[in-house]
């Protein structure tokens, strides 16, 4: 069983979408940030970064391991399974790279632009410019992964695609 200490952001839905995606028993443990819960003593044990998501997965050897950050998390996730990360190195290169990407790139510039365009107290000018980062990156990430989808003959789904088991949303699964 995992733990999955996330909220309801983009950041944190990313591994809800790839234990469903993974069909790994979890269960949700919310950290709620506007209570700012991320600073709770507990959670920084899990989480010195005090930022979400975060895991303790107790399926491993040792006892119960924790994992943060969700790029780690996700690689963490794909060598337990042996699933989504190839083991050759052209693949794992690739993919790896692509991962880093959008942990440094796409994801951060995508959460700016939602914190400037729709809940930064003040309306600045360089919201729009955000706006175009933000779809630039989408754009690059999105044409290089139909690319590989084609090469690979892999059908992928769209991120906002809802996970293919089941039609609830993420972290409303209790881990069966």
């Amino acid at each position: 069983m995992i733990d999955l200490y996330t909220w309801t952001t983009p950041n944190g839905r990313k591994i809800s979408i790839a234990l469903e995606e993974l069909g790994l028993p979890y269960k949700v443990i919310p950290v709620n940030l506007q209570k700012e819960e991320q600073f709770s003593p507990a959670f920084t044990a899990i989480n010195p970064n005090q930022k979400i998501p975060a895991i303790v997965d107790h399926d491993v050897p040792g006892g119960p391991l924790s994992v943060f950050e969700s790029g780690a998390i996700l690689v963490h996730l794909a060598e337990k399974t042996g699933r989504f990360l190839p083991k050759d190195a052209r693949g794992r290169a690739t993919t790896m790279q692509w991962l880093m990407y959008q942990m440094s790139h796409v994801g951060p510039i995508i959460g700016q632009t939602g914190h400037f365009v729709n809940q930064a107290p003040e309306k600045i000018p360089t919201r729009s410019s955000a706006s175009s980062a933000s779809r630039c990156a989408s754009s690059a990430s999105s044409t290089r992964a139909s690319r590989a989808a084609i090469t690979s003959r892999v059908t992928t789904r769209s991120p906002t695609s809802p996970p293919t088991r089941g039609s609830s949303p993420p972290g409303s699964r209790s881990g069966t």
